[in-house]
């Protein structure tokens, strides 16, 4: 990994610094010693604006997870609706359905179609969701390669005034802080593009818990750029979980059902038992 790209994913993941104490959110900061003709402000348009206008994205992927020294690679199919739901259907062998997660505005579903076996719970009941702030409309962005605001439906003019953008070198740093939690974004100043998004929970007692998103392989779908390539790391206090999801295509299919009925064959487990599964087959 080149210095540069670690010193950036270093800047990403900095706790809380230079934040004063509380939750009092700060007006964007502009630094324009490196581009005197751009605000902060009008680089956050720039970044919004480069949200896809489809309602609709589907895909084949090739999914990738790994927890400690296991390792499982999967194919399978990603299908979003905008507004609605975000489903990874995981295949085994290439032709056998081995898992499902679907994220709904009410509930995160995780199937283990094998063994029959499911968990089904609300965002609440989920601690980093819950610690984080995030929700399904936060977790559609990072799906989509979008700015969100925590807690808010979706992105406006106004809420992009909450925002810190500081813009160095080819690269802007857009953060916020809300006490506890800290939200960044690393951004490529030419092509507002996201690059990368951190979400931080400081807990001095328990741990930090943090969620890193990475996006590489941007191309163009119609007007607009999507990353082809998704690398996500998820740290707690004493786990460590890396997924990675490659996106074959941008299709935008919309004739398949958006909600997922689970059959009375199937039993409520643990999510550990659900990723011990999976990590066996």
């Amino acid at each position: 990994m080149k210095l540069s790209r670690i010193l950036k994913l270093a800047a990403l993941a900095l706790p809380l610094v230079l934040v004063a104490c509380g939750s009092q959110r700060k007006a964007v900061k502009e630094t324009t010693t490196t581009a005197p003709s751009m605000t902060g402000q009008q680089f956050l348009q720039k970044v919004s604006d480069n949200a896809q206008f489809t309602r609709f994205i589907t895909s084949k992927i090739k999914f990738s997870v790994e927890v400690g020294n296991q390792q499982l690679t999967l194919t399978g199919n990603l299908k979003m609706k905008r507004d609605d739901v975000i489903r990874l259907q995981l295949m085994a062998f290439g032709f056998v359905e081995a898992g499902r997660l679907e994220f709904t505005k009410e509930y995160v579903l995780i199937m283990d179609r094998i063994n029959k076996q499911f968990i089904k719970a609300n965002y609440n009941q989920l601690e980093f969701m819950r610690n984080s702030g995030l929700n399904f409309y936060s977790l559609q962005s990072l799906f989509w390669n979008e700015l969100f605001q925590p807690g808010k439906t979706k992105m406006s003019d106004e809420l992009l005034r909450n925002y810190n953008t500081d813009l160095i070198g080819e690269d802007a740093i857009i953060s916020m802080e809300d006490g506890k939690l800290s939200y960044r974004w690393l951004a490529d100043k030419d092509a507002a593009q996201i690059k990368m998004a951190n979400i931080m929970y400081e807990d001095k007692i328990r741990g930090n818990y943090q969620l890193n998103w990475d996006y590489e392989d941007f191309r163009a779908t119609g007007k607009k750029y999507f990353p082809y390539e998704h690398h996500i790391l998820f740290t707690a206090p004493t786990k460590e979980v890396k997924l990675g999801m490659n996106l074959n295509y941008i299709g935008n299919e919309d004739s398949w059902e958006t909600r997922t009925e689970i059959s009375g064959k199937y039993r409520e487990v643990t999510i550990d038992e659900i990723l011990r599964r999976f990590m066996a087959l």
